[in-house]
C-alpha cells in the first residue's frame, strides 16, 4: 500500500489540462532547445528521447499510455538508465516513494548520473514535484495526449506555479515540501 501524501481533488482536474511548455512533435528539435538536466515523464516522451539519441537524466514511467499497456518495442527500449527504482503511486495521487525517490534522482543527475523511476500505478502527477525540485533551467519533458511532447523549462516563475498547485491538493504540503527537500 502505498504511502499518499498529496491527492488530486476532482475539482483541480481541469488546471491541469493545459500544456506548460511548448509543444513538439520532433523529439530532436525538443532536445535542441532543452536544458540540463532533462526530467522525462511518461514512458512514450522517455522512447522518442532514446530514440533520439538523448537519454533523460531522469525517467518516470509506467508501463502505460492512455491508460493502456505501451508497445512491448516501446518498453523494451526503456534501458541502460544508471539506476532502477521502483515506486508506488496511485492513481491521481503523490506517494512518499515517489516523492522522495524523485529527489533523489535528480540530486544524481547533478553527479551525472541517470535514473529511471518506475511507477506502480501512474506517473501522471509528477510534472508538477519535477517543476518544483528540479533546478533553474532543468527540462520536463511529458506527453500531451493526441498533440506531442511538451517542453516546460524550469523557472522561479513556474516553480512558484507548481508549488501552489501541489499545496491546493488534497493532503500535506508540509510532507511533500519535506520529502522534496524544500525546507
Amino acid at each position: 500500500m502505498a504511502d499518499v501524501v498529496l491527492s488530486l481533488p476532482h475539482e483541480m482536474r481541469g488546471e491541469l489540462k493545459d500544456p506548460m511548455g511548448a509543444i513538439y512533435t520532433d523529439a530532436a528539435d525538443l532536445i535542441a532547445e532543452a536544458g540540463d538536466p532533462i526530467v522525462a515523464v511518461g514512458d512514450v516522451v522517455t522512447y522518442h528521447l532514446l530514440e533520439a539519441d538523448r537519454r533523460p537524466d531522469v525517467a518516470l514511467v509506467d508501463g502505460k499510455t492512455k491508460r493502456e499497456a505501451v508497445a512491448e518495442a516501446v518498453w523494451d527500449a526503456i534501458e541502460g538508465f544508471d539506476h532502477r527504482v521502483e515506486v508506488a503511486n496511485p492513481q491521481a495521487t503523490l506517494s512518499a516513494d515517489l516523492l522522495t525517490e524523485l529527489r533523489a534522482a535528480i540530486d544524481r543527475a547533478a553527479d551525472g548520473e541517470t535514473t529511471v523511476l518506475v511507477v506502480e500505478g501512474e506517473e501522471d502527477l509528477a510534472a508538477l514535484p519535477v517543476l518544483v525540485a528540479a533546478p533553474d533551467g532543468a527540462s520536463l519533458v511529458y506527453g500531451q495526449p493526441d498533440e506531442g511532447m511538451v517542453l516546460a523549462t524550469v523557472t522561479p516563475e513556474v516553480r512558484e506555479g507548481a508549488l501552489d498547485l501541489l499545496e491546493r491538493m488534497d493532503g500535506d504540503p508540509a510532507r511533500m515540501r519535506e520529502s522534496l527537500g524544500l525546507d
